[in-house]
């Protein structure tokens, strides 16, 4: 049961999200809606979607794992290497320096690290589900991103090496709390130490 709620959740925030790579149709909804109820709907839609997800995937872990292979220990550490370099490129997606610059959609390029770096660790088949159709996603819309002639979003103002400097801080702040607090107290898994 819980891996059926974890594939709605999914198909629900990423349907979300691929709608919003269907740029004719997206235009026509904001124009019917208004872009503060489209913003408020494609929120909505989101919060249920990562909930479903959330509340799946642990229903799903608690019911028992289906293993696909067994990944060995060291992939851990995999995790916690990848995801340092993820947390500061997702952080330096909205504090725009030369990171930005150089990676060009570092939100995407952080979400196809965390679900690589995932996907060595996690053998199950509802990690494999979860961080597969992520990374998925991830690589189409960044193939979409090369066809948009809008850009989707109000412009974010690039800085320089100060902004960097402050995603870099951020963005192990981000790793260490994601590190410490979310995954013990909310998967359930340490990830430092034991």
């Amino acid at each position: 049961m819980g891996l059926a709620v974890e594939i709605l959740g999914l198909v629900i925030f990423l349907g979300a999200h691929v709608f919003v790579t269907m740029r004719e149709h997206r235009a026509a909804l904001i124009k019917t809606l208004g872009a503060g109820p489209y913003r408020g709907l494609f929120s909505l839609v989101s919060i249920v979607g990562i909930v479903l997800v959330g509340y799946g995937f642990a229903r799903y872990r608690a019911e028992g794992l289906i293993m696909v292979w067994s990944p060995p220990g060291w992939t851990r550490h995999i995790v916690e290497a990848l995801m340092w370099p993820a947390s500061i490129m997702v952080v330096a997606a909205y504090i725009r320096g030369h990171i930005k610059r150089v990676l060009k959609h570092p939100m995407l390029v952080g979400v196809k690290t965390w679900a690589v770096a995932h996907l060595c660790a996690n053998g199950d088949l509802g990690g494999i589900i979860l961080f597969g159709s992520v990374l998925l996603w991830a690589g189409y819309d960044r193939m979409t991103l090369k066809r948009r002639a809008d850009p989707g979003a109000p412009p974010i103002p690039v800085g320089g090496t100060g902004n960097d400097i402050i995603a870099i801080v951020i963005g192990t702040i981000l790793y260490l709390a994601l590190g410490f607090l979310f995954h013990p107290f909310v998967i359930g898994l340490p990830v430092f130490g034991s």
